[in-house]
């Protein structure tokens, strides 16, 4: 089996304040696991795991997808609830680019038995998940809410496999659809 998604890369800049948020965070006494910031992403789906002889079909459908290149900007730091914080993010915004993609993935994907998310879609960068939440953490991330993390053009879209290791994820590129 392997264990993919799909996702927009984040330029390097954005990379860099993602790590500096990150070090505001660990300097609380809440226990995070902290996402790698050299592949910080944005996820427009995760499928999870599927049998490696689907991966031609998930490539195909993906080919079908039409999308202009554009704009985004990640600004302002969250999290899921500010009450008992589990994950905490980076707020994109883009116009509602990264949504109207989202609908895309989910309909190509849709014929190949990939369910559609319950939830709304909420285009973010995963900073850090909270293990154990602690009061110090409120501060921090109240300081972090109008941090701005910089801009980056979404091209093109990954496929990519999440490899689960005791140091945490690592992520390759499998396929790669550009827009137009």
């Amino acid at each position: 089996m392997v264990r993919i998604f799909i996702a927009i890369d984040l330029p390097s800049p954005i990379r860099e304040r993602v790590r500096d948020c990150q070090q505001i965070l660990t300097r609380t006494d809440a226990k995070l696991t902290l996402v790698n910031a050299d592949s910080a992403h944005i996820t427009l789906k995760f499928i999870g795991e599927i049998d490696p002889s689907l991966l031609d079909s998930f490539i195909a459908a993906l080919d079908t997808i039409r999308f202009p290149a554009f704009d985004f900007e990640v600004s302002g730091v969250g999290a899921n609830n500010l009450r008992s914080p589990r994950v905490i993010w980076g707020n994109v915004q883009d116009k509602g680019a990264c949504a109207a993609l989202h609908e895309q993935v989910e309909r190509v994907l849709a014929p190949l038995g990939v369910l559609r998310e319950n939830r709304a879609f909420t285009p973010h960068v995963t900073i850090a998940r909270v293990k154990r939440p602690h009061p110090s953490l409120i501060p921090a991330l109240k300081s972090l809410a109008g941090e701005y993390l910089g801009k980056g053009e979404a091209r093109d879209i990954h496929l990519k496999k999440s490899t689960l290791l005791p140091s945490g994820p690592h992520y390759e590129d499998l396929y790669e659809v550009s827009g137009t």
